[in-house]
């Protein structure tokens, strides 16, 4: 898996980049299929300095997305990743429904 971390307007600290490179990684125990992940720090100055964090993460045939804000960034990172991990489960669950209709079929057909 392919993680690219980047910041606009600003330069992050490696270990910001290191924490987001790591709980990513983690996304690989509950789905394996993941071909690359993108992380975007940014922050708003006009708005008592809220500090956001977008996730994507591309899979065989889609791209699930997730963002968080909060005070902090480790915060917004772990808000984005509870949202990718849902996300991340409901596309599992769509990818073996649509295998167990496939399976079906071609039972009843023998």
């Amino acid at each position: 898996m392919n993680i690219k971390v980047t910041s606009r307007h600003f330069k992050s600290h490696d270990s910001l980049s290191e924490y987001a490179k790591n709980s990513i990684e983690e996304l690989s125990h509950f789905y394996d299929g993941i071909i690359k992940a993108e992380v975007i720090f940014s922050f708003e100055k006009a708005r008592n300095s809220v500090k956001i964090a977008e996730l994507s993460l591309t899979v065989y045939g889609a791209v699930l997305t997730g963002v968080g804000k909060s005070e902090e960034f480790e915060k917004s990172i772990d808000l984005a990743l509870a949202k990718i991990k849902t996300r991340l489960k409901k596309y599992k669950e769509k990818l073996h429904t649509k295998d167990k209709k496939g399976v079906r079929k071609i039972r009843e057909k023998e």
